[in-house]
């Protein structure tokens, strides 16, 4: 299988998007209509989590989006930092809060969330000399469809893709949407157009069929290849990850067996670690190794980037970790 991303020394991968801090609800049950014990804040925001686990598996890394002047801006900053992610296109909003995800788990593993990202510092960030500057040197840019709900990012993903690309950079697309979801009509443009664009594709179950447009696997896989998409890695949470070339092949990842505490971002930790490791010229079967493991470990900690792994502590994972059969 060839390499369809542009190596880490082209320039850092650069996510865009929402960042968070996540307060999560100790107690199981419905929603927030009663006084709840919390833990937090954790540093959180599905890009974030991403870039934050590319970071820290080694890759070159950057982040574009916004925080508020306040203590749940520095948390995420510092954790960004630490993670070895640059963290100079970040604006710092002086009026609006950082943006926030209350979580509580229900009975049945489902969610409730009450967030704040439209009228918050999320939302507040767009095209500066900052994030010019950055991707006028970035080597690959990951985009998540959940941005594409939000102007600011849009502004800023319309001007990077040309521009990383035109310097021989890639683009990596999670589609991060639901059949459920429905986008007007000049979103449902641009997301069509980023699928067609992409070296990698990172679909999570049904995400597969509703980036391709067309019903069942193999018929989307198919449909994918013959619009441009290079790369297809099909995340199946327990049931483990496929990666699709389009000369055919087809690497299986079984998943690891573990005790999940708290599944936010593991999805994002996978996507970080297979981005990374395939930019740094690992092969498919080693990098799917590395993404089943960051998803895995990532879940056994309770807030969503806290299990996030660098590449020693994968290591040491995988070798103390059973996989599924």
């Amino acid at each position: 299988m060839v390499d369809v991303l542009a190596p880490d020394a082209l320039g850092p991968t650069v996510c865009v998007g929402e960042i968070l801090v996540e307060i999560v609800a100790t107690t199981v049950g419905d929603g927030f209509l009663a006084a709840q014990p919390l833990v937090g804040p954790y540093p959180s925001g599905a890009p974030a989590i991403f870039i934050s686990q590319c970071g820290r598996i080694g890759g070159q890394a950057a982040m574009v989006g916004a925080v508020g002047r306040d203590d749940f801006g520095r948390v995420n900053l510092d954790r960004l930092m630490r993670d070895g992610v640059d963290v100079s296109a970040i604006a710092t909003d002086p009026e609006f809060p950082t943006g926030s995800a209350f979580v509580r788990y229900r009975a049945d593993g489902a969610r409730d969330f009450v967030y704040n990202i439209a009228t918050s510092a999320a939302a507040r960030f767009g095209w500066s000399a900052e994030v010019e500057a950055l991707v006028a040197r970035a080597g690959h840019l990951h985009v998540m469809g959940t941005a594409l709900s939000m102007k600011s990012a849009v502004a800023v993903i319309d001007r990077a893709v040309d521009i990383i690309k035109a310097r021989g950079g890639t683009l990596s697309v999670d589609p991060n949407l639901r059949k459920e979801l429905v986008l007007d009509a000049a979103t449902e443009r641009r997301f069509e157009a980023l699928v067609s664009s992409a070296d990698l594709l990172l679909p999570s179950g049904e995400e597969l069929e509703r980036a391709a447009g067309v019903d069942g696997e193999a018929a989307a896989i198919a449909s994918l290849f013959r619009r441009g998409v290079g790369e297809i890695v099909l995340k199946r949470g327990a049931a483990g990850a496929t990666c699709f070339g389009r000369d055919g092949s087809r690497i299986e990842a079984p998943a690891f067996v573990v005790e999940e505490r708290d599944p936010t971002g593991a999805g994002d930790c996978f996507g970080g670690a297979y981005v990374a490791c395939r930019r740094l010229g690992l092969p498919p079967e080693q990098a799917l190794a590395y993404a089943s493991a960051a998803g895995a470990r990532n879940v056994t900690r309770v807030g969503p980037m806290e299990g996030a792994g660098t590449r020693a502590e994968l290591d040491a994972f995988i070798a103390s970790t059973e996989r599924r059969a």
